[in-house]
């Protein structure tokens, strides 16, 4: 699959692909299939291809989020014409009447790539010309790919599950068919988690490639259905499940790139030894110039010592910085190992086992941090009070996994604190909690289906 990735966010809307009919019917230049040109996939070759083109065209909504947090600062000096009528709303949270021109999170690419996915669970028993085994890992490669489409949408469009009543609070559309005509309401928040889950259990019954070489390692493997589990639980508050995910994550690739190594590669790589899955891509060139890292961010979150500060940032004046973990095609990661330490040491914390939680932290500090004062800090770490820790750990992951995705989910999942923005001589407010921390459905998908958002308890 190429690195680089054609932008269809923008392309016509209509709820839950109606025209994905062209992938499979009308297509003839994605699959050459029969002589009339229609397409209806029989080998596994064939069927391969179909989750090949959502591979390709998975959405850079993850990279986009940045917008939304903190991470991320917009300004004349250095934002285009063309980056500002495209994400300034979304930076600063007007979605309520946001420019014409402003693009938006992805929809019709998430259903698109789930209808693909439902269509290959549904005629596994028909794939051709391929081993049991293939054919296992194939199929298994679709229900990760519906499980994660579910997942971020979730993330994206509906409220934090650990911050309400999941049983009482609207979901987005399930779906598990392939039905070009359907028309769906919106499940509850905890049915759509549950069916997510319910979806990572049956990959990993089927998934039986451990590693993929570089240039395929953007495909599913047994790891990220650990991967997926527990950063699923994560988000829910399942600490101790998110824990045992985790540790299966760590068992499989425990590998971490050392920064006190001049050939240390930047983690979130595709050939880095840290990459598990190389699929969506981290602040990608048409992302990575439309802002600069905030002074504050920067300033605020790493201490000194802390070897990200100059392998992550390139410092250019005193009042800006360059991102160096972005803007081209190399950076795609959506797992990697540095988040399971994260993930094992914040579960750790939360479960009141701190000894364990500091021992994943260290593992990863000791690649970080020079090693003149790492003990120092891992020192200070030890005396920390329970809620303390917590709160030293979601800044470390807050330092480790900047700009690749993360941090708007994790203010979602945490305090949905008060953030402040300026632009020229005007500020913006988001409140604590503010609903903005939930982004709409897209017009587009209310005004095709008006039900969307009617769910039943």
């Amino acid at each position: 699959m190429k690195r680089n990735r054609k932008n269809m966010g923008k392309s016509a809307y209509m709820m839950l692909m109606s025209v994905v009919m062209v992938l499979l019917l009308s297509c003839n230049d994605f699959l050459d299939i029969t002589p009339t040109g229609k397409v209806i996939p029989k080998t596994l070759e064939e069927y391969r291809a179909l989750l090949t083109y959502e591979y390709k065209y998975m959405p850079k909504d993850r990279s986009l989020t940045v917008l939304r947090g903190d991470e991320l600062t917009l300004s004349p000096t250095f934002t285009s014409d063309l980056d500002y009528d495209t994400y300034f709303d979304l930076w600063r949270w007007n979605d309520n009447a946001p420019a014409t021109t402003t693009t938006y999170y992805g929809w019709r690419r998430y259903y698109h790539a789930i209808y693909i996915a439902n269509y290959i669970i549904a005629h596994q028993q028909e794939i051709a010309h391929g081993t049991a085994a293939e054919v296992r890992q194939l199929v298994g490669e679709a229900y990760m790919m519906r499980a994660y489409h579910h997942f971020l949408l979730a993330n994206l469009y509906a409220a934090p599950y650990n911050q309400v009543d999941p049983v009482k609070t609207r979901g987005i559309p399930v779906m598990t068919v392939a039905d070009v005509d359907a028309m769906p309401r919106s499940s509850s928040l905890k049915a759509v988690y549950d069916q997510i889950l319910s979806d990572i259990d049956a990959a990993g019954q089927l998934l039986n490639v451990e590693k993929w070489e570089i240039g395929k390692n953007y495909r599913f493997n047994t790891a990220a259905v650990h991967c997926l589990r527990a950063r699923v639980n994560l988000y829910m508050g399942n600490w101790q499940a998110a824990l045992d995910a985790s540790k299966m994550v760590l068992d499989m690739n425990a590998d971490l790139e050392d920064f006190n190594s001049s050939d240390a590669k930047l983690p979130n790589l595709f050939t880095s030894k840290e990459n598990i899955l190389a699929l969506e891509p981290n602040m990608p060139a048409d992302h990575a110039t439309i802002g600069r890292p905030s002074v504050e961010f920067i300033a605020g979150k790493y201490k000194s010592g802390d070897l990200r500060r100059t392998k992550y940032y390139r410092r250019v004046t005193s009042s800006t910085y360059d991102l160096l973990k972005g803007g081209k095609d190399e950076f795609v990661c959506s797992f990697r190992t540095a988040e399971f330490y994260l993930i094992a040491a914040e579960t750790c914390a939360r479960l009141g086992q701190a000894e364990a939680a500091i021992d994943f932290l260290s593992k990863l500090m000791e690649k970080r941090y020079n090693p003149t004062v790492c003990p120092t800090y891992l020192e200070a770490i030890r005396a920390l009070s329970a809620e303390e820790l917590v709160e030293e750990i979601l800044d470390e992951r807050c330092r480790e996994l900047a700009f690749e995705g993360h941090r708007w989910f994790d203010l979602r999942r945490t305090t949905m604190p008060e953030l402040t923005k300026t632009y020229k001589d005007e500020s913006f407010r988001l409140s604590q909690g503010d609903q903005r921390y939930t982004l709409k459905f897209p017009s587009e998908a209310v005004e095709a289906n008006p039900e969307i958002e009617i769910w039943n308890e």
